[in-house]
């Protein structure tokens, strides 16, 4: 599924927290938030896309999901926070070559052919991969472990990059071919970018087989790299990307773009991203996988860079050059949801994790942060169905965007207030109830405050919709003044 991603390490962001985001840009999925208890979640899982059928263990933690509404094409479950603070976003569809696909093809199903024919059961995906794995793990690096025995064991049918924190360490984790993958530890003082290709740009094997300190693997990961003749490197260095990703055309419009703009917003003098003479372009295949920022990240930019479609930049599709909408954005008008999972992990572990939630097209939606160890979400979150209405965040977020983007100019002044408001109004809110629940050594108001929290969104949204629907209504064509003649 087209996504973008960003990894924020504890020394690269404003408060000594993990950061992990990514949006989910699927077409147009109907999406909520929910907590999922230990008595909920079943012990045997069948997937819709691979019909595999696997047990799971006995012990699940409660964690919140994003799944969708419609279970048609199964959970899509996309993010959550589990009880022990461990965040996981997936997936990242990435990108890999025929030479990788020659040597370790996809796990796909196979139908039934005939009347002696035989089901064939698939592997694991993006559908399945939050579900099995986030309920059953206590840290970060238990993510990478739990997920790499399970695609040596059952393998999967496409491409994929994972992210899993807590309030310690980030780790991505990227799949190569049908059962093969590779991990790498994000420096805590840097930030990661991810558009939708291949990313990690080195690797050390004998950390990765040896004390597994920052990098991991699976077991034969060297051997298959050799037999298979997939390093491209001419000094003797290891460079995955070149080994496993692709350079093709579509990947310069379609994904080096939203690196560039990352890379170029949080780095804009460490290199040069304009004019003839640049160290990078929006179709350079060579931008690098991590940095370290130029100054601390915060919150708000994260939300600010995955909500970005080039903005300052001849590149913008609300622009008039020449070259407006070249390129893909990263905010863009499928988006079912995204999530900023943030752990604090210098705070209590009973108030350590926050979600914020988005739903809809981030260029116009809101980041809404809710507490992650709860029991229970408010309706306004839980509560989206196939049908539109404006009783939920979903369905307002989604109402907003559509009538701000064919109203641009006149609209967008509006949506940034909104966004202002939800993001100013929903930090104070966390900042209050942090302090009261330290003070009194007690953290029984946490659901009082996500009540807070989307009391707070739904009084916005609505009245954003209010203002939003009256410009759109003024910009109607079928319109006519006596005076106009």
């Amino acid at each position: 599924m087209p996504c973008t991603t960003i990894l924020v390490g504890k020394k690269a962001s404003y408060d000594g927290s993990t950061m992990i985001a990514r949006n989910d840009d699927g077409f147009f999925d109907e999406k909520k938030l929910i907590v999922v208890r230990p008595k909920d979640q079943p012990r045997k899982y069948k997937s819709k896309i691979g019909h595999l059928e696997i047990q799971l263990p006995d012990n699940p933690l409660r964690y919140t999901s994003t799944p969708s509404v419609s279970t048609a094409h199964g959970v899509w479950a996309a993010n959550g926070i589990n009880a022990a603070n461990v965040a996981m976003t997936a997936t990242e569809t990435i990108t890999t070559n025929p030479r990788v696909l020659a040597a370790d093809p996809m796990v796909r199903y196979q139908p039934k052919v005939g009347r002696k024919g035989k089901e064939v059961p698939g592997s694991l995906g993006e559908e399945d991969l939050v579900y099995v794995v986030l309920p059953y793990i206590h840290s970060a690096r238990e993510g990478v472990e739990r997920l790499g025995a399970l695609l040596e064991q059952y393998g999967t049918y496409e491409s994929n990059g994972i992210a899993f924190s807590d309030g310690n360490e980030i780790w991505w984790m990227e799949t190569i071919g049908g059962h093969h993958w590779i991990a790498v530890r994000v420096p805590d003082d840097r930030y990661v970018i991810m558009p939708n290709q291949f990313g990690i740009d080195h690797f050390d094997f004998d950390d990765a087989l040896g004390k597994k300190k920052n990098f991991m693997c699976s077991a034969d990961m060297k051997e298959f790299v050799e037999k298979n003749h997939l390093a491209l490197d001419l000094d003797g260095t290891f460079n995955p990307r070149l080994a496993f990703g692709s350079h093709s055309d579509s990947d310069h419009v379609y994904n080096t773009p939203r690196a560039w703009y990352m890379g170029r917003y949080f780095n804009p003098k460490t290199y040069k991203w304009d004019g003839p003479d640049a160290d990078f372009t929006p179709e350079s295949d060579d931008i690098p996988w991590s940095f370290v920022p130029e100054h601390k990240i915060t919150v708000e930019e994260v939300k600010y860079i995955l909500s970005s479609y080039y903005q300052g930049t001849q590149y913008n599709p609300y622009g008039h050059g020449a070259e407006k909408g070249k390129y893909r954005p990263i905010g863009i008008g499928r988006t079912g949801t995204m999530a900023i999972l943030q752990i604090r992990g210098y705070l209590p572990k009973e108030i350590a994790a926050v979600e914020w939630i988005c739903f809809g097209p981030n260029s116009f939606n809101a980041a809404l942060p809710v507490y992650a160890n709860v029991d229970t979400l408010p309706a306004y979150l839980t509560g989206t169905t196939m049908e539109v209405d404006t009783d939920t965040f979903y369905w307002a977020s989604r109402l907003i965007a559509a009538m701000a983007d064919n109203n641009y100019t006149a609209c967008i002044q509006l949506v940034e207030r909104y966004q202002a408001a939800i993001a100013n109004g929903g930090s104070r809110i966390i900042h209050e109830f942090d302090e009261k629940m330290i003070s009194a050594k007690k953290f029984d108001q946490l659901d009082e405050a996500n009540k807070k929290l989307c009391q707070l969104a739904k009084k916005e949204s609505i009245d954003a919709l209010g203002k939003i629907l009256r410009q759109a209504s003024l910009a109607m064509k079928c319109n006519y003044n006596r005076a106009d003649n």
